[in-house]
């Protein structure tokens, strides 16, 4: 193997080194701000040592055919220190602004919602009942002055019945049948 392709396979490996650590914070700082459960923390792990291995040995295989060899691990661990060592707290930095970023806009949003879809809605539902209860107070009212109305006709045979309806009820037959009734019902 010729010396341009050990240097170009080492600059893949620093690269891919810088990206393993540039994925890894803001990973990290994602998983904290947002709160993500164990098991997720768990399973995004996992996706990320799988995506790193698969960049890994795909720009290993694109630098010196998939060969391994010990400048190889030496590039992937200077990637990662000089991540770290330079590009670290300003990346971490980035992340957290962005995630600010993104929940503002999305308070943005609610509130834009809020303003131009419930506005309106709560203005209808406003009228709505509005329009229902004065339409109740308004059918209320005519039913009273109906009855007003009507009173007289209705009246008069009520009060010629009620007298009869009285002493039927009192009478010696109903009341002999609603004693046997509460008998029964008491067995």
């Amino acid at each position: 193997m010729n010396p341009a392709v050990q240097w170009i396979t080492l600059i893949y490996m620093l690269l891919a080194g810088i990206a393993m650590g540039l994925a890894y914070d803001s990973y990290r700082v994602l998983s904290l701000k947002l709160g993500f459960p164990k098991w997720l923390n768990a399973l995004l792990d996992l996706l990320y040592w799988v995506a790193s291995a698969l960049l890994v040995f795909r720009l290993l295989y694109a630098g010196n055919q998939g060969q391994l060899r010990f400048y190889v691990v030496l590039g992937l661990f200077l990637g990662v220190w000089i991540y770290f060592l330079i590009f670290s707290i300003p990346v971490r930095r980035f992340v957290v602004m962005l995630i600010q970023s993104v929940q503002y806009m999305c308070r943005l949003l609610w509130r834009f919602i809020k303003i131009a879809v419930g506005g309106p809605v709560l203005w209808l539902w406003r009228v709505i009942k509005g329009t229902l209860l004065l339409l109740g107070r308004v059918l209320l009212y005519i039913f009273k002055l109906l009855l007003r109305l009507t009173k007289p006709i209705w009246v008069l045979p009520v009060r010629w019945v009620s007298p009869h309806l009285s002493r039927f009820a009192h009478s010696g037959r109903i009341r002999r049948i609603t004693e046997w009734i509460s008998r029964r019902r008491h067995r």
